[in-house]
Formats: C-alpha cells, sequence, structure tokens
C-alpha cells in the first residue's frame, strides 16, 4: 500500500498506478533525493525531533539504499509512485520504525523541489564548463586557419571579404553570452525549498537554514507555498536550453553548407559523419544535422513547461509532475550537442586557401571602390552611387571587376586615381578593417585574447 493510504479503504487501481507513476523518469534523482534526506535528518536532529542515535541509524539506512540503487541490488517497481517513496520505503525496510519519522517536517511537495534544484545546479555547471570547451574548439581553428580570406555573407550573397577567424568568433561570443546565461540562472536556483512542506510551512520548530547549508544553498526559499509551486527557475533552464540551441543550429546548418561541394569549405573529420547505404562517395554531415534538428526537441521542451504552468492555481498541482520529463530532455540534449559540436570543430579542417585566388575582382570588393572614394573626402552616398556605375559597367561587359581599368574608373567618377586598383585586393579588404570588432587580424586578436582568457577560467564541471 502507498505510504499515504490512511484515507482510503482500497488502494489505487492498477490502471492509475501505471498512468500515474513518475519513477521511470525521476528516479534519476536518487543521488539527489538521498542527498536531500540526510540534510533533513541534519534538520531533524537538531531541532529535537529525532535523538542523535537515530539521526544515526537514518544516516546509516541512508547509505544503504544509495548503495543498493547505485549497484542495482534495490530496483523499486511502479507501485513506489517515486523516488522519494522509493528510497523512504526501502529505508524503513532496512532501519525498521525510526524510518518512518524521516518525513516528518517535509512534504514530497518540497522534496522533489528540492531534488530538482539539486539536479539542475550540477547539469547546468556542465553545460557551462561544455560551453567553454566548445568556445575553446573554435579558438583552435581561428589559431590554425582563421587568417584564410573567405567571403563574408548577407541573405547568403557574398557581401564582402572577411577572414575565417573573424566568422568563427562571431560563433564563439553568443556561446560565451549562453554561459552567462546559465549563471544567471544558477543564481537565481541559488534557495532551498526543503521543510517548506506541502505549502504552509511546518509547526515543528525546525532552522530551514541547517538544511540550505547542508545542500549548499546560500538560504532557504523564503515562501513555503512559493517553495513548491514555483517553476520560473526550470523554465528558465529550459530558455536557456534552447537560445543556446538556437546558437548551436546556426553552427550546424553552416557546418552542413560549408562541407557540400557547393561550398567546399569545411572537410568534417570521419568520426561526425556517415556514408549511405547506396552511393559509395557520399559524406553525409549527420551530426551536424542531429544537432540542427534536435533544436526543435528543446524549443518544444520550453513550450511544454509554459504552457504546463500557465494556468494552475496555487500551490502543488499533479500537472507538475509532467515537469520533469520536459526539463530533463531539454538539458540532456543540450549538453550532448554541445559536445558534439566541440568534436566536430575538433576534428573538422577548412579548405579555403583557393577562395582568396577566386575572390580577385570579385563584385564582393565594390565597397572598397566606395571607401576609396571616401578617402578622397567624396560624401559616402555619392561614393556608392560610383561604386555601383563601376558594377555595372563590368557587367555590361560580360565581367566582373578586374575588367576595370584606371581610364575606366577615372570616366565614372573623377576622383578616382590610378591607385584605386590596388583596392581590390580581398586580403587588403580583409585587413583594412581593423575598427574594434572587425575582420582584421589585428581587431581578432584581442577576441581571441579575451575569450580564450574567459574560457579558461570557467570551472571544470562535477
Amino acid at each position: 500500500m502507498p505510504l499515504w493510504d490512511g484515507r482510503f479503504d482500497e488502494g489505487p487501481g492498477s490502471d492509475m498506478v501505471a498512468f500515474s507513476q513518475s519513477l521511470d523518469v525521476d528516479l534519476r534523482m536518487w543521488r539527489e533525493d538521498v542527498q536531500g534526506s540526510r540534510a533533513h535528518v541534519a534538520v531533524l536532529r537538531e531541532a529535537a525531533l529525532i535523538t542523535d542515535a537515530e539521526a544515526t541509524t537514518l544516516l546509516e539506512g541512508l547509505d544503504r539504499v544509495a548503495q543498493e540503487l547505485s549497484e542495482g541490488t534495490f530496483l523499486p517497481g511502479p507501485e513506489l509512485e517515486d523516488v522519494h517513496m522509493a528510497v523512504e520505503t526501502r529505508l524503513t525496510e532496512i532501519v525498521g520504525d525510526v524510518g518512518k519519522k524521516l518525513h516528518t517536517a517535509r512534504s514530497r511537495n518540497d522534496q522533489v523541489a528540492t531534488d530538482v534544484r539539486l539536479w539542475l545546479r550540477t547539469r547546468l555547471g556542465r553545460l557551462r564548463a561544455g560551453l567553454a570547451q566548445l568556445v575553446q574548439a573554435l579558438l583552435e581553428r581561428v589559431e590554425a586557419e582563421g587568417q584564410a580570406v573567405i567571403p563574408g555573407f548577407t541573405h547568403l550573397q557574398r557581401g564582402q571579404p572577411i577572414l575565417l577567424g573573424h566568422h568563427l568568433l562571431a560563433h564563439a561570443w553568443p556561446l560565451q553570452r549562453d554561459a552567462s546565461r546559465v549563471d544567471d540562472a544558477l543564481a537565481r536556483l541559488d534557495a532551498c525549498p526543503l521543510g517548506a512542506g506541502a505549502m504552509a510551512g511546518t509547526p515543528h520548530p525546525i532552522d530551514r537554514g541547517v538544511a540550505a547549508r547542508q545542500l549548499g544553498f546560500s538560504a532557504p526559499v523564503p515562501n513555503a507555498m512559493d517553495a513548491v509551486a514555483a517553476r520560473d527557475h526550470l523554465i528558465e533552464a529550459a530558455s536557456v536550453c534552447a537560445i543556446v540551441m538556437s546558437h548551436l543550429s546556426r553552427q550546424a546548418e553552416e557546418m552542413v553548407l560549408w562541407s557540400s561541394s557547393e561550398f567546399g569549405v569545411l572537410r568534417m573529420g570521419e568520426a561526425y559523419t556517415t556514408g549511405s547505404s547506396i552511393m559509395p562517395q557520399k559524406r553525409n554531415p549527420d551530426a551536424a544535422e542531429l544537432v540542427r534538428g534536435k533544436a526543435g526537441r528543446v524549443f518544444g521542451d520550453l513550450m511544454a513547461l509554459l504552457t504546463m504552468v500557465k494556468g494552475l492555481p496555487l500551490a502543488y498541482n499533479r500537472d507538475l509532475q509532467e515537469d520533469r520529463q520536459a526539463l530533463f530532455d531539454a538539458v540532456d540534449t543540450t549538453v550532448a550537442c554541445v559536445r558534439i559540436c566541440s568534436g566536430i570543430w575538433h576534428t573538422s579542417r577548412f579548405e579555403a586557401e583557393g577562395y582568396e585566388a577566386a575572390l580577385q575582382g570579385d563584385f564582393l570588393l565594390a565597397t572598397e571602390l566606395a571607401d576609396y572614394l571616401v578617402r578622397k573626402d567624396v560624401p559616402f552616398r555619392d561614393a556608392h552611387h560610383a561604386a555601383g556605375r563601376a558594377v555595372a559597367w563590368c557587367e555590361a561587359r560580360g565581367g566582373d571587376l578586374s575588367l576595370l581599368t584606371a581610364d575606366a574608373l577615372m570616366q565614372i567618377h573623377a576622383a578616382f586615381d590610378a591607385d584605386a586598383l590596388t583596392w581590390l585586393d580581398p586580403r587588403g579588404a580583409a585587413e583594412r578593417r581593423a575598427s574594434l570588432g572587425g575582420t582584421a587580424s589585428a581587431a581578432m586578436a584581442p577576441q581571441v585574447q579575451s575569450l580564450s582568457t574567459w574560457a579558461e577560467a570557467v570551472p571544470e564541471a562535477s
């Protein structure tokens, strides 16, 4: 019979047991549940609700439950409903009636709230560490191949020549911001619900600060009803994961594009590509495509959590049992995708050397003509118009900017001199853009240094 059977003459039907149990989802939190129970033993002992001897017995019993769960010798069935009842039931079987005292001054409501916060704290730490490792993987590529000249795109059309490292750094900075969002989520997560009871607190003289300190939280959640009903920290964590996945999906899309024959920029490592069952030449970017696809799953997890809580009255409702599945999936998927992207960047190689010659005379250099005229004190709008006329002149003759001569340029605008042609060099165009955040080598260097310093300072996850 369940631990709440006093009110009922009969237990729930077998279909209800199967329908309502969450053990298959939340058993993965058994370590956190045991950890929370150990802290609650300290709370009860501090309040003289159990003796020192009883506390010792309970702690020893919890150690044994943990050992059995770790070794797989205790396999709780669905009739125990959830991880909390599983741990308490087995504890009581081991230590006897003193095990029944452990639930004094707590509820499953504050237990699950505490377990989730403990679980999430560890996993968000892993996500933050993974993001730092992904930034380092990108910086490795910047160091190794970042000086290659490639086209920069807007609207997926060639825009201006840039250095490859500039593009890769544009992927690294959002990841650093994602890590700061993880830090923000961890800060708001840092409060302990244990001892809040079902929603109204407890008449017993407990000090909830004892549990908070035991579990490494800065303080208890101030309001007992909020302690058990709040799910905004789960939603915030899923939101952080969704934003991370949006950034990873953009990276993945470019991996797919760049590794195609049409772009020919990136060669992904064999560890993250697959072949075809019928076309022997294929080298498919499956890992990147899976990352791109899994972004939708995480977005769905966030929507599920938001929808779940939007109309719930306070305090606890059984609907909230469904929150863990969405949360676990969002966090697990995101952590896995961060690691996969790190692996892809570590094992990929760029093959962009040919672009520099291929971009000679390309229309993406037209802005250089406009900027040259600006240096001659021509207003930018007039300079832009003149550069556009130069493009039209070349198109009319069936070629690109390599057709231009000094005479042709001077006919288009009197401020052009013969040395304007020297501006039509892809690498020179990239290196001229040395303003803060620009694509020039000099502008990239402080970004690399800043990101490297940050990534190295992020602590490794437990």
